[in-house]
C-alpha cells in the first residue's frame, strides 16, 4: 500500500529518512525470496528532520547524496516511508461497493474520518474485507490513509534534490510490520487456538516510536510517539549535566536495572562512576515507565475500538532503542504481554556483499528493509 506510486523497472530502493540517519536497502527478487544486495546508512544533519517531518529538504538531499556514495547503493527509483502527525491511518466501515466505485466515493467519505481537509490531503485506501450485518447490510472494511500534501511535497523535494526519483510513498509503520512479521496472512502461529488476540509491533527509533496493531497480517491501527531513544538519552544528559554524546555512551553502558534479579546499581561511598551509573539507570527507569504508559494507552485505545479483539498477546519490538538492556523485561511487566525482540532480517536473505553493513545496523534496519520489501512485492 502506497500513498502514490509510478511504474518503474527494477524494484525501488527502500529509503528510510530518519531523525539521526538516512538508510537505504537494495533488495533483489529471487525464486527463494528477496535478497538484500546493498545496505548503508549516513548521518542526518541535526534539525533537518523533526518529529518525522522534513523541515530542511536541502540538508536531507545532501545526506541522501552522501548515502548514494556508499558501496552497494545504486538505482534511481526509491520508495520512502512517512511517519508523523500529518499522516492519518483509519480503519473504516462503508457500505459494500466495487473498487472502482469506492475510488470515487472515498474522496467524499474521507472527510468524516480524518482531521485533514480533503483538499490538502493525499488519500489512499485498501479494502480489508466485507461482511454482513445482523440487519443483512453488506458492509466492507477499508483501511484509509491520508497524508498532508505539503509534508509529501517536502519529501519529494528532498528526494529529487538528491537526483533520485520517488517511485512510491509508504507508511513507515506498514513497512516495519512487513520487515518484522513478513507478508504471510497470519502473525500468530497458533492463531486458531487464540481467538480474540492480536499482535503489536513497536519500533523504537532515535527520534520517533512507531506502534502498530496487526490482525491476520493487516496493520489495523498505528500511532507515532515522540518518546524514543533520543528522549531516553536526553533524560540522562539532563540529570548528569552531560553532552548528548556523553549521555548516549553512558545510557548504553548503564542500561536498565535487571528487575528480574532486582539488580540495581549499588555504588559504594566515593565510587563516582557507580553513582553516575545509578543516576543514569534511575533516569532511564523514569523515562521507560513513561514510555510504557504511553504504549499502554495506545493499545488500550485500540482495544476499546474493536469488538473482535480482547487482548494484545504478543509484542514484537525492533529499532535501535529496543536494544537498551532489559527493555524487554520492563515492557513485559508493564504491558502484561509477551515481548520479543524481532529480527528485521528474518524474512529476507542477505548477500555477502551487504552482510557487514546490514548486520552492524540490524535492529535499526527495519524501515528501510520493509520499504524495499514493499517495492519488490
Amino acid at each position: 500500500m502506497g500513498l502514490f506510486s509510478v511504474g518503474s523497472g527494477a524494484p525501488p530502493v527502500g529509503l528510510d529518512i530518519g531523525t539521526d540517519h538516512v538508510r537505504a536497502a537494495v533488495l533483489k527478487p529471487t525464486s527463494s525470496g528477496p535478497v538484500v544486495v546493498g545496505y548503508a546508512s549516513a548521518e542526518m544533519p541535526m534539525g533537518a528532520v523533526v518529529d518525522g517531518e522534513i523541515v530542511d529538504p536541502q540538508a536531507v538531499s545532501s545526506a541522501i547524496r552522501e548515502l548514494w556514495r556508499k558501496p552497494g547503493i545504486k538505482g534511481r527509483d526509491v520508495v520512502i516511508g512517512v511517519s508523523n502527525q500529518k499522516v492519518v491511518v483509519r480503519l473504516i466501515d462503508l457500505p459494500f461497493m466495487e473498487r472502482d466505485e469506492l475510488q470515487g466515493a472515498i474522496q467524499y467519505q474521507a472527510q468524516d474520518y480524518i482531521p485533514i481537509p480533503v483538499e490538502d490531503a493525499i488519500l489512499d485506501f485498501q479494502i480489508i474485507g466485507d461482511y454482513m450485518t445482523p440487519a443483512d447490510e453488506h458492509m466492507m472494511e477499508v483501511l484509509l490513509v491520508a497524508a498532508q500534501r505539503d509534508m509529501i511535497e517536502s519529501a519529494v523535494q528532498a528526494v529529487e534534490g538528491a537526483g533520485l526519483r520517488l517511485a512510491s510513498v509508504d507508511v513507515t509503520s506498514f513497512a516495519i510490520v512487513r520487515a518484522t512479521l513478513g507478508t504471510s496472512e497470519s502473525v500468530l502461529p497458533d492463531e486458531d487456538e487464540s481467538p480474540g488476540a492480536a499482535a503489536a509491533v513497536i519500533h523504537i527509533g532515535s527520534g520517533l516510536t512507531n506502534i502498530a496493531v496487526v490482525e491476520k497480517g493487516v496493520p489495523r491501527f498505528t500511532r507515532v510517539s515522540s518518546l524514543s531513544g533520543n528522549q531516553f538519552t536526553q533524560a540522562v544528559a539532563n540529570v548528569l549535566n552531560l553532552t548528548f554524546d556523553e549521555a548516549e555512551h553512558l545510557k548504553i553502558r548503564a542500561g536498565l536495572p535487571d528487575i528480574a534479579a532486582d539488580a540495581h546499581v549499588a555504588p559504594q561511598p566515593g565510587d563516582e562512576d557507580g553513582q553516575r551509573l545509578q543516576a543514569a539507570q534511575d533516569a532511564l527507569e523514569r523515562e521507560v515507565n513513561k514510555f510504557i504508559a504511553e504504549v499502554r494507552r495506545s493499545l488500550d485505545y485500540y482495544l476499546t475500538q474493536t469488538s473482535q479483539v480482547r487482548t494484545i498477546r504478543r509484542i514484537h519490538m525492533t529499532g535501535s532503542g529496543a536494544q537498551l538492556s532489559h527493555m524487554t523485561t520492563y515492557l513485559e511487566k508493564g504491558l502484561q504481554a509477551e515481548v520479543v525482540l524481532s529480527d528485521p532480517l528474518r524474512h529476507v536473505q542477505v548477500a555477502s556483499s551487504a552482510e557487514a553493513a546490514v548486520t552492524a545496523d540490524r535492529m535499526g534496519s527495519a524501515p528501510a528493509i520493509g520499504l524495499a520489501m514493499g517495492g519488490v512485492g
